[in-house]
């Protein structure tokens, strides 16, 4: 289950105003990136580069896939500010300045929930993930396009987190006639 809209707000902003410069940086790329736990706390400042005109961050996913991830200005942004300066090394670190594991990046994401308010069962980094294709597929990304970002294998894994499949708001008849709506 991923966070509402409001709560995952609430993360970030909590993130953002933590004194802990890493706080951001990990929310933001579990959330805003869609990166898994193993992704984010692998991140190196060795492998954020340029291409065709985009800031990207070069992942190490599943099975050993590499894909170039583009980092919008927020991502950045929380990145620049988590690296301060320094040329090499991981990207997120933990309190003693070395690269932040699973359980770290968890403990960090409850402490950062408890002051966001955000009350759940049990936070846990995939809950980020979850929100980043939750939240893509409720803003109307095409389940493609969210597909490819996830880097889901199969278009199933994808649609198991559409919490509006059943809206018939949604529904692509109406795509369909408001785009031939001049022929009808």
């Amino acid at each position: 289950m991923g966070l509402s809209h409001l709560q995952f707000e609430a993360m970030l902003a909590a993130g953002k105003a933590s004194t802990n410069v890493n706080d951001f940086a990990l929310v933001a790329m579990l959330g805003l990136l869609g990166l898994r736990i193993f992704e984010a706390c692998g991140a190196n400042i060795e492998d954020l580069g340029e291409e065709h005109g985009h800031r990207v961050l070069k992942v190490r996913g599943k099975g050993g896939k590499v894909v170039q991830t583009p980092l919008p200005p927020a991502v950045q942004r929380a990145i620049e500010r988590a690296i301060d300066g320094r040329s090499s090394g991981p990207i997120p670190r933990c309190s003693r300045g070395t690269r932040m594991d699973r359980h770290s990046a968890k403990r960090r994401l409850r402490a950062l929930a408890k002051t966001a308010g955000v009350t759940t069962a049990r936070m846990h980094p995939h809950m980020l993930r979850h929100t980043f294709v939750t939240t893509m597929l409720d803003a109307g990304v095409d389940l493609r396009d969210v597909q490819i970002a996830a880097r889901h294998a199969d278009p199933r894994t994808t649609m198991r987190y559409d919490r509006a499949r059943n809206n018939l708001d949604r529904h692509p008849n109406y795509i369909l006639a408001a785009y031939m709506a001049s022929g009808t």
